[in-house]
């Protein structure tokens, strides 16, 4: 369980767990509905309508946690004091720690376009801007593109990363962007 449910009222800890379920649910399959959300929280629809009167209000909390989890650590991450190739291993690792939550807010982020912009998309944009100064990450493809093509990996990647396990998730997802992200004079050893 994430560290949403190990803290407050037991009503903040049934919120949590409502949130947990349903950002498995809605990650796995987006247009899951409120009765399936309810059946893998183990609550009735009655309860998680009393906590979550709408889907939209659901998938804004969903949003509003991962944004602030993955805003927070990518900040805590230090990105700009490591190696490029290390920098994206940190990021990556980032995005799989948040988890189904990071996917559900990825698939709703126009909802929190600038939030999204700022805390989570500018600082993969400084790293990518390093890289390419660097000539580690290439050049002839904006970055924009980059930034969306992790992002992709990621929430692509995610979803079936149980097989995987978390460290194999974030090494398989940062070898994949990286190899494809190498400039012609870069050598990444991520």
């Amino acid at each position: 369980m994430s560290n949403l449910a190990h803290r407050g009222s037991l009503r903040e800890r049934v919120a949590a767990a409502i949130l947990e379920s349903a950002a498995g649910v809605l990650a796995a399959r987006d247009q899951a509905s409120m009765g399936d959300v309810a059946e893998a929280a183990g609550v009735a629809r009655a309860t998680l309508y009393r906590y979550f009167p709408t889907r939209e209000a659901l998938l804004e909390e969903i949003g509003r946690f991962a944004l602030d989890e993955t805003g927070d650590r990518l900040e805590a991450a230090g990105l700009e004091r490591v190696p490029v190739a290390d920098g994206f291993e940190r990021a990556v690792r980032t995005l799989v720690g948040v988890g189904d939550h990071f996917v559900v807010l990825v698939r709703q982020r126009a909802e929190a376009e600038q939030e999204f912009e700022r805390r989570i998309v500018a600082p993969l944009r400084t790293l990518i801007a390093r890289g390419q100064e660097d000539g580690e990450i290439r050049d002839d493809v904006p970055a924009a593109w980059l930034i969306e093509s992790l992002l992709a990996l990621v929430v692509t990647v995610l979803p079936s990363a149980p097989t995987l396990g978390p460290e194999d998730t974030v090494h398989v997802i940062t070898r994949l962007f990286l190899h494809g992200a190498r400039g012609p004079r870069g050598s990444l050893d991520a």
